[in-house]
């Protein structure tokens, strides 16, 4: 089980693909098609995933595509299961597995992403239905006292069991400890806050003896707060690859980034800095949702639902995004 989890991880970040986010909930999906004008019902959300992943040559660019339950269970309009679709498409099949984040107990208004009971199970299930891997989110913020302690902890502890039992089901577990943008703070502050943060995350998952090389690390960009003062993607780039090399083990099989509220270009040409930066320990590519996906559904809304300038549309984004990795010869540091 090792050996194949080590194979998936590796496959899920190789040159030159990343992974594409279709895990939004039913009711976040509702309202980004609300807001474009767009009808939402269990057949319509199936049209738009099906209008995406049906993308000629996504599977050249794209490694695997993290699924919500309801897309999991679904059929195509050919009959086949969404995870068998997307391994006849070359693509591997994900799963978004916590239940989302609620009030932590003890804290100032601060988060704790929930979903560990029966989760066990569930993921078997998953691995039986063809998951090969899956996401779980924590959510933390910056403001004044946050992130405190305490929710940096709760947050860590629950991503590292989360690992584990993955790991335990033959699944590759994507760690996403998201570093929210909204707020004034600076590039110097999210730099320190993601620092303490993933630290905190890899302790955790060393404690739990999560294996390194059979998983995969989707952070936040080390980005300044959305009003706070601006930053280059150089000078993002830079600080990012910095923060990561202080504190992610060598031996993870990748770092795939979240564009976490990007606009399409600035989330590529951050990501585009980070890949310029020689001797990396590990290849960083992309586990991008909306920065892929906003503009195809504009095209998707304003040409009546037209499957194949979406399609162009999306392969656009992707290959565009695809475009900045760069092969390496990686080294530890």
């Amino acid at each position: 089980m090792s050996q194949e989890l080590i194979e998936h991880a590796g496959a899920m970040v190789a040159h030159p693909k990343g992974i594409l986010a279709a895990d939004e909930s039913s009711p976040t999906l509702t309202k980004r098609f609300v807001a474009h004008g767009l009808e939402s019902t269990d057949s319509t959300r199936r049209d738009w995933r099906e209008t995406l992943f049906s993308s000629p040559g996504l599977g050249e660019y794209v490694s695997g595509v993290i699924l919500y339950d309801e897309t999991f269970n679904q059929t195509t309009t050919s009959g086949l299961s969404f995870p068998n679709f997307l391994v006849q498409h070359g693509m591997l099949p994900g799963i978004k597995v916590d239940t989302g984040a609620k009030p932590l107990a003890g804290s100032d208004g601060e988060l704790v992403t929930e979903g560990l009971d029966n989760l066990g199970p569930r993921l078997v299930d998953y691995y039986t239905r063809g998951a090969r891997f899956a996401k779980w989110r924590a959510v933390l913020q910056i403001d004044q006292a946050k992130p405190s302690a305490i929710c940096i902890q709760a947050n860590a502890h629950a991503l590292a069991r989360y690992a584990k039992l993955c790991q335990e089901s033959g699944i590759v577990p994507i760690v996403e400890p998201e570093i929210l943008m909204e707020g004034d703070h600076d590039l110097a502050t999210t730099r320190r806050v993601a620092g303490t943060v993933l630290a905190a995350v890899f302790d955790q998952l060393r404690s739990f003896e999560v294996l390194l090389p059979g998983m995969v690390l989707k952070p936040s960009m080390i980005t300044p707060g959305t009003t706070g003062p601006t930053a280059t993607a150089r000078e993002i780039g830079e600080v990012s690859v910095e923060c990561y090399r202080d504190v992610v083990p060598a031996s993870v099989a990748g770092i795939a980034l979240l564009s976490g509220g990007q606009s399409d270009d600035m989330a590529t040409a951050n990501l585009a800095a980070m890949n310029e930066i020689e001797a990396l320990p590990w290849p960083i590519t992309f586990s991008f949702g909306r920065a892929l996906q906003d503009t195809p559904m504009k095209v998707w809304a304003s040409s009546g639902r037209d499957r194949q300038r979406t399609q162009a549309s999306l392969m656009d984004r992707v290959t565009a995004t695809a475009s900045v990795l760069r092969p390496r010869h990686l080294v530890n540091v």
